[in-house]
């Protein structure tokens, strides 16, 4: 994803979830602190020796350059005294998240749960008490904080192993495979479909596609562009890995196009890794609810820089979006392919040079 470290992130819900810690909580147990999904923000150097769990890379390049211990992988052992967990938005990950979050906590260990209203707090809270039980809640910010120190006899065994499992990859509604949290995780996107649909089968050469998700575009030119030479997929949220995997070992067991392939936990803002003939995109615009242009406007610029002076950027976006002037300042060709269910199809050419 985009130059995100240098826009405003919204730790609203954070802010709660430490202002509970001072309100109401127990005392923490001797032992380690784990935050799950925490973001760069105000007041991070309370967390200064507790480990962070944070699968977006813009969000985890930022913790780790405030000096935070962020995890390259899930915990394997029930070893800390307290997690503090950042709900997410969809319901079916968040519960798996606070599900999982059991395996790792310690006998007699303390869960925080925290959610923002408009996205799902009450839902949130009923489903902590569900679980394991509710010894306290408390109203910060416009959000909601749950807590619970979840004795054995306390925790739903059943909902337990149920919800631990409903983010895990499957076959969606597509046909792909995705996972709840994703962007457009139960469908079929109408801008990537769109997209895909005026990609010319005569692309061809070193190929890359930026923000990727769960590998539709690419899928896309594996099976319809015969020149391609190599394909290099950019994703920022390290849990769409594993589905755009699944999805283009399928294409190439389909088609025996067998390309080189690199799939990258990456911040597109910090650039490519690479030189490529051809790049396509479906760029982010939302930063949490927010309209974030400059995130789009960043996968530009990233693209400008890394293609051959012949190569071709084809992105799709929402009508509104302002990039076509950011276009003209980095390529000598600009055309608007096609343009329908509010969303433009651009190709850009002729990289002028830096």
């Amino acid at each position: 994803m985009s130059g995100s470290r240098s826009l405003t992130v919204d730790d609203t819900v954070q802010q709660a979830l430490l202002h509970a810690l001072g309100h109401g909580v127990p005392a923490a147990a001797e032992g380690r602190t784990l935050v799950l999904r925490g973001v760069p923000g105000k007041g991070l150097e309370v967390g200064r020796h507790w480990d962070w769990l944070q699968t977006f890379r813009p969000h985890a390049d930022a913790l780790v350059a405030a000096g935070l211990t962020v995890l390259e992988e899930e915990p394997q052992a029930a070893s800390y005294a307290r997690i503090l967990v950042l709900a997410p938005r969809q319901r079916d990950e968040a519960r798996a998240a606070m599900a999982r979050a059991l395996d790792w906590l310690a006998p007699g260990g303390c869960l925080l749960v925290a959610a923002a209203n408009n996205e799902g707090a009450r839902s949130t809270m009923s489903d902590l008490e569900a679980l394991a039980g509710l010894d306290g809640e408390l109203s910060k910010h416009k959000c909601r904080v749950g807590w619970a120190v979840p004795v054995a006899g306390r925790i739903h065994a059943g909902l337990r192993a149920e919800w631990s499992a409903m983010d895990a990859v499957r076959c969606g509604p597509a046909g792909y495979f995705t996972r709840p949290g994703l962007f457009a995780w139960d469908r079929l996107d109408t801008a990537s479909s769109l997209l895909a649909g005026h990609l010319p089968a005569t692309l061809s050469g070193r190929m890359a596609d930026l923000g990727a998700g769960y590998g539709y575009l690419s899928g896309h030119l594996l099976r319809h562009c015969p020149g391609i030479k190599s394909l290099d997929l950019y994703e920022a949220e390290a849990r769409a890995l594993p589905a755009a995997r699944m999805n283009l070992q399928r294409v190439v067991a389909e088609t025996g196009r067998d390309v080189p392939l690199r799939l990258m936990w990456s911040d597109v803002g910090r650039g490519l890794d690479g030189r490529y003939e051809v790049i396509v995109s479906n760029p982010p615009f939302h930063l949490g609810r927010a309209d974030v242009p400059a995130l789009g406007q960043a996968f530009i610029r990233a693209a400008a820089a890394a293609l051959v002076a012949s190569g071709q950027l084809w992105l799709v976006a929402n009508r509104h979006l302002p990039y076509e002037v950011l276009l003209r300042h980095h390529f000598g060709e600009v055309e608007t392919v096609a343009d329908a269910t509010g969303f433009k199809v651009i190709r850009a050419a002729s990289v002028r040079a830096r």
